[in-house]
């Protein structure tokens, strides 16, 4: 190829969400060549957003400001909708809380302001088929649909849906993609980046431009650095999304001296089909994979005991960190239990024959018999937990017969009575577990994606150096990469908004580099 072919505007490592939000920044911004390199082949495009359900979190001022950039809500429906506003100050601080309040200000505030235009973006300029999530973060209750946990906004299709719409986004607007294309080496002249060195075909290249942008996403798939990181035990974690999430991006910006931050021993796990693939997602049932309604019922571990407050919080606040608690209890693995009053409450996309395997008793002992075989170890140990469970439930009711359940609320419906309470709680949704069938699923820790990355700059998602604290002239990055935003936990939805934000501030800047800013 001439020098020419090999010279482009802006160079994107990735064809995620996040990387392409960059590349169609980019272009839109007056990038006349824009190219994504991606290491995987096409059948794995999207990064993990393609194993997503699509949420979107937002800023937004209720049901009216969202109604225009969904497709699924007829004037009928949108009648039966509580859907109230979600502040800045509200995204802001269930940003902090969930991170300990060790979440960098400047980082939160670039994501927080920066949601609701990146959403009508998405819609009018991507358009990404947005849908209220009933099916996720509604209930329906007293004949109305009830938003619960701050977020509304997914996408028909899921992740599939989203990168569906990316793709169609990019060819429209002329950016090539080179799949099987793995970025080597970031090119420098004095301190800043003048382009990339790949390996195609066995061929190493050197790519020529004035910007790069990282979009590769973090290491949650790699079993070495998830030890090095996370521990020895995270290397049994089950990888949720692309197996090509390595840790390049860190390794290409570590070796020219780009700042590491955040919190490199966090990560977002969740509760996981046990039997789902142990390296990498299905590209066909993908996020059908999650298990997220313990909030329902409860979790035990191989001992036969309870080891989290599954009523703690709405599960958007507390899926991506129950994961880790999975991998600490013996084996790594635990079970969901509900009986008959909670079990239609179940999503079927998650719980449904085809998906998981259901294993049923008639009775809580013969539940817990059949669950030896599946590795539970103490069996009576089992049965005498769920009794103590719903001997302090049937106390609470006693002493507050006027508490309603109601799962679109934190309802207070608990484990705790003046008279009994459990060492470890069910704050909320606590009903008894005694209704004849009783099922159970086998879950485990299913790993989405690691918090530790590169610090940047919040206003032009630039790379920082480690010597001089300034962005490293010509090197942006996005979506999971960007250090500071994230410590243990995190709010749902978060991600692909903050992928869509930092990835349109680097395409920007990318465009004022080449010359070409509009």
């Amino acid at each position: 190829m001439s020098a020419d072919a090999l010279t482009f505007d802006c160079i994107v490592v990735g064809s995620g969400h996040a990387g392409s939000c960059a590349a169609l920044a980019a272009r839109d911004s007056g990038c006349e060549r824009v190219l994504i390199v991606e290491k995987s082949p096409p059948e794995w495009v999207g990064g993990n957003g393609y194993f997503t359900a699509g949420a979107h979190r937002t800023v937004h001022g209720g049901l009216q400001d969202l109604l225009p950039i969904v497709k699924n809500v007829t004037p009928e429906i949108a009648a039966n909708i509580d859907l109230a506003p979600y502040t800045a100050d509200e995204f802001t601080r269930d940003v902090m809380r969930l991170g300990d309040g060790r979440s960098h200000p400047d980082v939160v505030k670039a994501l927080v302001d920066g949601s609701r235009d990146a959403v009508q973006w998405l819609a009018e300029r991507v358009h990404v088929p947005f849908i209220f999530s009933f099916n996720r973060q509604a209930y329906l209750v007293n004949g109305r649909q009830v938003f619960w946990g701050g977020l509304a906004l997914s996408v028909e299709g899921g992740g599939k849906g989203m990168i569906a719409a990316d793709r169609a986004a990019l060819a429209a607007a002329g950016v090539e993609t080179w799949f099987s294309t793995a970025a080597i080496e970031l090119v420098i002249d004095g301190d800043r980046v003048v382009g990339l060195q790949v390996s195609r075909e066995g061929e190493s290249i050197t790519l020529r431009s004035r910007a790069v942008i990282l979009a590769c996403g973090g290491f949650e798939a790699s079993k070495d650095l998830r030890a090095q990181y996370l521990g020895p035990d995270w290397q049994r974690a089950k990888v949720r999304g692309t197996p090509y999430n390595t840790g390049d991006g860190l390794a290409l910006a570590q070796r020219i001296g780009a700042r590491l931050t955040g919190d490199f021993a966090g990560c977002h796990s969740t509760c996981w089909d046990a039997n789902a693939p142990d390296d990498r997602g299905d590209r066909v049932l993908s996020n059908q994979f999650t298990k997220s309604g313990y909030p329902l019922g409860l979790m035990l571990n191989a001992k036969g005991e309870r080891f989290v407050d599954e009523g703690e919080d709405f599960r958007n606040y507390t899926y991506a960190k129950f994961g880790r608690e999975i991998m600490s209890q013996p084996g790594g693995f635990a079970f969901q239990v509900w009986d008959s009053t909670t079990i239609p409450w179940l999503r079927k996309e998650e719980y449904a024959d085809d998906v998981v395997e259901r294993i049923w008793g008639d009775t809580i002992e013969e539940l817990a018999a059949k669950l030896v075989e599946k590795g539970l170890e103490d069996k009576d140990a089992f049965v005498q937990t769920i009794r103590k469970y719903n001997e302090a439930v049937r106390a609470f009711q006693a002493e507050r017969p006027e508490a309603e359940w109601d799962p679109a609320v934190k309802d207070g419906v608990s484990t705790q009575s003046s008279h009994l309470q459990l060492s470890l709680p069910k704050s909320n949704w606590a009903l008894p577990v005694e209704q004849s069938p009783f099922l159970a699923v086998k879950v485990t820790c299913g790993i989405t994606f690691t918090f530790g990355g590169l610090a940047i700059d919040p206003d032009t998602a630039g790379v920082l150096s480690d010597a001089t604290g300034k962005p490293i002239p010509g090197l942006f990055c996005t979506g999971e990469l960007v250090g500071g935003l994230f410590y243990r936990n995190y709010p749902g939805g978060s991600g692909l908004t903050g992928g869509t934000v930092f990835g349109r501030k680097a395409g920007r800047e990318a465009a004022k580099l080449s010359g070409a800013a509009r």
